[in-house]
């Protein structure tokens, strides 16, 4: 009998999964005598003595194109001073930011370098349920690492990553995703890339076996959008509303001034059911079929 094994995929997938340092100024005030009765007063005051230091995170990322550009998670990155790559062959060299999205907890990093090997691309609208993958990245720091489970579910919205639930749409999965994993590979069982490790679920401070990553698909069309216009270009109705208890659509319960819909006539207690002649089931489809208008 043969030996299941996912080493093929690995070693696929594994030289395009990059780790990545960082280094942020943080300016803080003494602390030293903060306890002491005597001095605690001082601690409130602005003149108190400050000092400065260079606080430091670690996280992973994806070559994607032999250009050099990287996808990783936001979070990773924000606010770094210095942005630093490690390759799996051992090369060390720095990053320039070229952009963020943090609706969807990712950024691109551009580093230049000859003989790369970027990430093959899977297609993440045909993840299914029950499909086996792995994690690559480089948890708490110890280097690059694998893990493997399932897709436990697609689609997944209102999780509490981005400020506007309904544009979230990740993968879970219950594969290991541990801090330093963020901004790593999720791969199929063929190496393809299906979705960059984002956020898990850690309500108690313990493993909950529920991790999430953005869909490759989507990383992908952030990263070109940020490399065209230095920015994600996302679509705006200009409406609040909510589901209808009785029939499909949004209840439009409030309007921008001047914004698309109040230029288009759209009012308050409007009933929103189709666009483009596709039907609207709730606010996330109908943010989709928004950004589908967005020209390419």
């Amino acid at each position: 009998y043969g030996v299941v094994s996912y080493a093929d995929a690995v070693n696929r997938a594994a030289p395009a999964v990059v780790n990545i340092y960082t280094e942020k100024r943080v300016i803080e005030r003494y602390r030293n005598l903060s306890n002491n009765p005597f001095f605690r007063h001082l601690y409130n005051n602005s003149n108190t003595p400050q000092q400065e230091r260079m606080q430091k995170t670690l996280g992973s990322g994806v070559i994607v194109d032999s250009s050099g550009l990287i996808l990783t998670n936001n979070h990773v990155i924000n606010g770094a001073d210095r942005i630093a790559v490690l390759l799996y062959d051992g090369r060390v060299t720095a990053a320039e930011l070229v952009g963020m999205d943090a609706d969807n907890d990712l950024a691109v990093l551009k580093i230049e370098l000859d003989n790369i090997s970027p990430i093959t691309l899977g297609d993440s609208d045909k993840v299914r349920v029950g499909d086996v993958v792995l994690a690559i990245g480089n948890p708490f720091g110890v280097g690059q690492s694998v893990s493997q489970g399932i897709v436990s579910a697609t689609g997944r919205w209102n999780v509490g990553i981005s400020e506007e639930a309904y544009r979230e749409n990740f993968i879970q999965t219950d594969a290991a995703i541990n801090p330093g994993n963020s901004g790593g590979a999720l791969v199929d069982a063929y190496g393809n890339l299906i979705g960059i490790n984002t956020a898990v679920l850690d309500e108690y401070n313990t493993s909950s076996g529920i991790s999430f990553a953005v869909p490759a698909k989507i990383a992908m069309e952030s990263l070109r959008q940020i490399a065209q216009h230095g920015r994600v270009i996302r679509g705006w109705l200009g409406i609040e509303g909510g589901t209808h208890p009785r029939t499909k659509g949004i209840v439009i319960s409030g309007i921008y001034p001047n914004g698309p819909a109040h230029v288009a006539g759209v009012r308050p207690n409007d009933i929103l059911t189709h666009i483009n002649d596709e039907e609207i089931e709730d606010a996330r489809q109908c943010m989709e079929l928004v950004n589908k208008l967005i020209p390419k």
